[in-house]
Order: C-alpha cells, then structure tokens, then sequence
C-alpha cells in the first residue's frame, strides 16, 4: 500500500469547532495562504485543493450571492483572476484551467454564504481513479511551495 502525504489536511480533521466564515476570518487573523489583498476582495491558496495551485478570490465583505457585489468588487475579483492565471501560466505551466463559481448548495457550494471564485489550474492526465473511488485528489508539491511560486509572479 502507497501512502498519500498531505500534511496540511490534519487542520481540517483535528478542527472541533466553528470558528465563523473561512473567507471572513481570513484576512482579519493574515492568514499565511493570501496571495495579494486589494481594495475590496483577497486571493488566497484553497486548503483543500482539487489539484496543485487551486486558489480562490473572494470579497472581504460578507455576502453569499453574486448579484449583491458592488462594481468595484466585481471589477477587482475579475482582474485578480486575470492576474493569478497569469501568475500561474508563469509558475506552474498548466495546460487550462476552470474558473467559476458555485452558488448554492446544490451547486457545490462548501461555504454558500461567502461568496469566492475558484481557479484551478489543469493539466492533461490530472484526473485519474482516485477522486472517483477514494475521495482523494492528488496533489503533488506542498501547498507553502506552491503559493511562493504564484506569489512570487503576482504584481
């Protein structure tokens, strides 16, 4: 048996109690993960990645429907997701990516009230059995290495 080394879910698991919104508390306690804060929103590496360089864009305020953001909130999380995927294109090569959110539960939504984006980059061949059979996705470079990486490249 092979084991699958992912040091950083042990937050996750050992994790008892709700400590409010991820995507709220975030910026107030500057979480090691952000990758760039701006005026009205924050980019920061997704915890729980579906593939290496999973990141996420949300507002600093606290609102869970697309159409309740202001223009300078939609304006600014656009130009973050046109940034990290410049960043990322850079650092990390990726073939494409899937960018989107999802509103509501039955759309996917982990965290429904907060609105955020996520952009995850692809590469040909990175989904295998896995995710399928294990509820495992295979991530291969640690999370603090990656969000260097893309940091690094972001203006």
């Amino acid at each position: 048996m092979k084991n699958i080394w992912a040091p950083w879910r042990v937050d996750y698991i050992l994790k008892s109690e709700d400590t409010g919104c991820i995507f709220c508390n975030a910026p107030k306690i500057d979480d090691p993960l952000i990758l760039k804060r701006g005026d009205s929103c924050f980019s920061i590496m997704n915890r729980y990645p579906y593939t290496t360089g999973h990141c996420i864009i949300a507002p600093y305020r606290h609102i869970g429907d697309m159409e309740k953001l202001n223009k300078d909130e939609s304006i600014e999380m656009l130009s973050m997701i046109k940034e990290l995927v410049s960043a990322i294109k850079t650092t990390m090569k990726p073939q494409g990516f899937n960018v989107g959110c999802n509103i509501g539960s039955v759309a996917g939504a982990g965290v429904k009230q907060h609105i955020h984006i996520h952009i995850v980059p692809r590469w040909e061949g990175d989904t295998n059995f896995m995710p399928v059979l294990a509820d495992v996705h295979m991530i291969s470079e640690h999370i603090r290495e990656t969000r260097d990486k893309i940091k690094g490249a972001l203006s």
